[in-house]
């Protein structure tokens, strides 16, 4: 069955960064667009990025220029370096697939943004 598990969340402090990554098993990683989702605390689950089976990138407004997502197909693994993190980007972030009209979440790991 599908499986997602991401890692690689943590505390840091205003400007600093994080690499996210999410290994995925269970299905045709290399034929799938993967994404990523946060929820902070109080708030609904927001889009973060999106990443298609040919490279291409989708981010929020709120991440462009400072979130890059990628994929290693070799790996099953598609990361998100987070840079220049702001106090306003602590949330669960997790990881997505959208399969034959199913979603699929990992249980998400924890980023906390210190001021």
């Amino acid at each position: 069955q599908v499986q997602l598990v991401e890692s690689g969340g943590g505390l840091v402090q205003a400007g600093g960064s994080l690499r996210l990554s999410c290994a995925a098993s269970g299905f045709i990683f290399t034929i799938n667009a993967m994404s990523w989702y946060r929820q902070a605390p109080g708030k609904q689950r927001e889009l973060v990025a999106t990443i298609f089976s040919g490279g291409s990138t989708n981010y929020a407004d709120s991440v462009k220029g400072r979130f890059t997502i990628s994929r290693d197909n070799a790996k099953n693994t598609v990361y998100l370096q987070m840079n220049s993190l702001k106090p306003e980007d602590t949330a669960v972030y997790y990881c997505n697939l959208l399969r034959r009209g199913m979603n699929y979440w990992g249980k998400g790991t924890l980023v906390t943004v210190s001021s």
